[in-house]
């Protein structure tokens, strides 16, 4: 079975991101017969001589109406070699929270260059928030090499600078790619046109990436959802049935394993893990299982089941990261939910650290947070929570921020000072 990769792409307004998805998911036959007459015949009634690829990923015809890409569209196709997930990312500066949602779960970032333009405040922006979220990969396609006659001097400064800005955000792994993504250049067949880049096109490289690790390689985190107590069962064998269920956000679990539950810290040995096809001998991330313990413990909602092993650290205390989406300023003071796992919290923002400088890559002293800035934030909360270093788990170091009364997102945050290590000083 092919491997599956999650990738996100992004990129500033008009740099043919949009081009790009509908040539990669064309050209790798990944498109309907109905679907490509349906854009074919818009195109036409456009005036276009050929079929404008872009709108294979405009879902929205209100957005197709104005021009513009304004949410996050997933898109899957698959290919001999292994299976995509694609989170189609808007372009404007308003919609850079859409970028962090896209790329929190997300193996690899493909961030759209206009070469003619090079980077810009949207590149540093996106470059920023793949270095902060810890995304394994960064593919970089320098796109419209057709409008600068394929000129090699010219795709060659835009690649520097953006390895330079990659490098001033700590990324490590970028690779770049010559590409015109509306005649089809190294997108998904190499180009004729470019004799002197002899490297594999975009699809080519997607498809040699390596995704993020085994699902069992980190310890165990299952955040509890549902207590199952079915009290009235028809058979009694399940009479004084208890299990909890959830999905395994991390690691692998086996019948006999020692875990522990935070934040009570009691400890058990599963007994079963049950599904909804029967029972299984151990189940891995990203599982949605019912595990069954030996003693009868105190469990419910927002619990977090872990290995014994390895048994993070509870706390009230939450110093960390946040990309801020809302459209109202974040001052300290303010109150706030917490949601990390199925866990939520009461928090209160003790104070804010500092504010990303996108052009300079350093952290700048703020008093404030505004709609899309990434700044360095200390929480306290009402009660613990198992928090680790976003940096050695996705899963346990993010969280979000949630306005109290609507209910709203307000920020997604990552867990320790991986602002302090991305800024320079």
């Amino acid at each position: 079975m092919p491997t599956l990769l999650r990738l996100a792409t992004a990129g500033s307004v008009d740099d043919g991101k949009s081009t790009l998805v509908g040539r990669l998911l064309y050209d790798s036959k990944s498109v309907l017969a109905d679907q490509f007459d349906a854009v074919e015949r818009v195109s036409r009634d456009r005036g276009l001589e050929s079929a404008d690829l872009a709108l294979l990923t405009d879902g929205l015809r209100s957005e197709r109406e104005q021009g513009i890409t304004i949410d996050v569209a997933y898109r899957y196709f698959a290919t001999a070699e292994r299976s995509f997930i694609l989170a189609d990312c808007p372009g404007h500066v308003q919609y850079t929270r859409n970028t962090v949602t896209g790329a929190s779960t997300a193996d690899v970032v493909v961030l759209l260059v206009d070469v003619r333009k090079g980077v810009q405040e949207q590149t540093r922006r996106h470059l920023a928030v793949a270095s902060l979220l810890r995304v394994p990969h960064v593919l970089v396609v320098v796109n419209k090499v057709d409008l600068v006659d394929y000129d090699e001097a010219t795709y060659d400064q835009v690649a520097a600078q953006v390895q330079q800005t990659a490098s001033s955000l700590g990324l490590s792994d970028v690779t770049t790619v010559p590409v015109s993504a509306l005649v089809g250049d190294n997108v998904v067949e190499p180009s004729g046109r470019m004799p002197w880049y002899t490297g594999p096109t975009v699809l080519g490289l997607l498809e040699r990436i390596e995704a993020v690790g085994a699902p069992h390689s980190e310890p165990l985190r299952f955040p509890v959802q549902l207590v199952i107590r079915p009290q009235s069962a028809a058979d009694e064998r399940f009479r004084d049935y208890r299990g909890y269920a959830g999905q395994i956000a991390s690691g692998l679990v086996r019948v006999g394993d020692e875990v522990t539950v935070l934040p009570s810290g009691r400890t058990s040995t599963v007994a079963g893990i049950d599904t909804a096809d029967g029972e299984l001998t151990e189940a891995f991330a990203p599982q949605s299982v019912t595990l069954r313990l030996d003693d009868d413990v105190d469990i419910s909602r927002g619990d977090l089941i872990v290995t014994s092993r390895s048994v993070p650290a509870v706390t009230q205390d939450v110093e960390g990261t946040v990309a801020w989406l809302a459209e109202h300023r974040l001052v300290p003071r303010t109150k706030v939910l917490l949601k990390h796992g199925t866990r939520t919290v009461q928090a209160m923002v003790q104070a804010i650290g500092g504010r990303l400088d996108l052009d300079e890559a350093r952290l700048r002293a703020a008093d404030s947070l505004e709609l899309n800035d990434i700044g360095h934030v200390t929480l306290r909360l009402a009660s613990g929570i198992a928090a680790e270093e976003y940096l050695h788990s996705r899963a346990g170091g993010s969280f979000l921020l949630v306005d109290a009364q609507e209910g709203t997102t307000l920020a997604a945050g990552m867990v320790g000072d991986a602002l302090l290590a991305t800024a320079a000083p």
